[in-house]
């Protein structure tokens, strides 16, 4: 079968793609026919050679924690009634809070039975795929947050996948939401999903102007950003607020300024703060499909390409072009 595989840590470059043995499901696992793969932001920091302390990689690897297609077979210990059925799932290796997003690039997958989650009716494997990471983690956020009618809600990485459904379950609940982001494009798709104002973070004051807007700061902040950005976000937190930090798309969590916020009354919580609690992420899951598929929420799937283009792929998330949820489709064979 065809897959990518990163042979050394570095750029684009390294991504190949490779004819390798087609994996077999083991007990409590399942084969899948990959149709599409999800791409995210980890994937090209772990091609980097970023996080080697925090997940266990070794080379030759093929990429990608989550996936979606039609079950072809099935391990011992699983029902055989999974075969031929759309699903989506994140990969055997990948897990939440543990595992590495791997073996997602190619196609044919495995993943475990207790992971997978049926697509439901209404609902395309694109949307699916999309909604796998994003769709859960965003309803695990949004409901830690509490987010009530009339506050006012920053968005950071407003126009990623996350970012965009954050946006969309805020305005939802009635919150007015501000949108950070960088450029006319992705402030533009902000403002269509109903933000009340959007700002540029890559001009100067814009915090400054979030606290302007607010009145005195937002009441909860959801940071996709993180790092100097995130940073910023924190000071335009308003006192008593609450501050999310469950991205890192400007380079790392952030990690300044939480003593000083702390003192102003600001709840501080990071994405373990979250996700470590009791979850049901299936449930989420199937939760998020419904919302798409009941037509109350937006899927934003900016890019798709080919597996033979996934360097294309990896270069419009590390170059800041891409908008929404970032895709590979996988024409399964064998």
């Amino acid at each position: 079968m065809r897959a990518v595989q990163v042979k050394e840590f570095g750029g684009p470059e390294v991504l190949e793609v490779r004819e390798v043995p087609v994996p077999q499901p083991g007990p409590g696992e399942v084969l899948v026919d990959v149709e599409v793969a999800d791409v995210m932001f980890l994937d090209t920091r772990l091609r980097n050679g970023w996080g080697l302390d925090f997940f266990a990689l070794s080379l030759p690897y093929v990429p990608g924690g989550a996936i979606g297609g039609v079950v072809r077979a099935v391990g011992a210990e699983v029902d055989p009634g999974w075969i031929g059925r759309r699903v989506v799932s994140q990969t055997a290796a990948s897990g939440i809070g543990g595992g590495v997003p791997t073996g997602g690039y190619a196609e044919h997958a495995l993943a475990k039975a207790d992971t997978l989650v049926e697509i439901a009716e209404g609902v395309s494997v694109e949307q699916a795929v999309a909604l796998s990471h994003d769709g859960r983690t965003a309803l695990a956020v949004f409901d830690r947050a509490a987010v009530r009618p009339g506050a006012w809600v920053l968005v950071t990485a407003a126009a990623g996948g996350l970012g965009t459904l954050l946006t969309q379950l805020s305005v939802a609940a009635g919150a007015k939401v501000i949108a950070a982001a960088r450029g006319a494009d992705k402030l533009a798709l902000a403002h269509r999903l109903g933000a009340t104002a959007v700002v540029d973070y890559s001009a100067d004051g814009w915090a400054d102007e979030v606290r302007e807007i607010t009145g005195g700061g937002a009441d909860i902040v959801f940071d996709g950003a993180g790092a100097s950005l995130g940073a910023a976000a924190l000071t335009a937190t308003a006192d008593t607020g609450v501050f999310l930090g469950y991205g890192s798309a400007a380079g790392d969590f952030v990690a300044d300024g939480t003593e000083a916020a702390a003192a102003r009354g600001v709840t501080v919580l990071g994405l373990f703060d979250v996700v470590g609690a009791p979850i049901d992420w299936s449930a989420l899951a199937r939760r998020a499909q419904s919302e798409v598929a009941a037509g109350r929420l937006e899927v934003i799937v900016g890019q798709t390409f080919p597996l033979d283009r996934v360097r294309d792929a990896h270069s419009s998330i590390e170059n800041r072009s891409a908008l929404g949820r970032t895709l590979l489709t996988i024409d399964a064979r064998l």
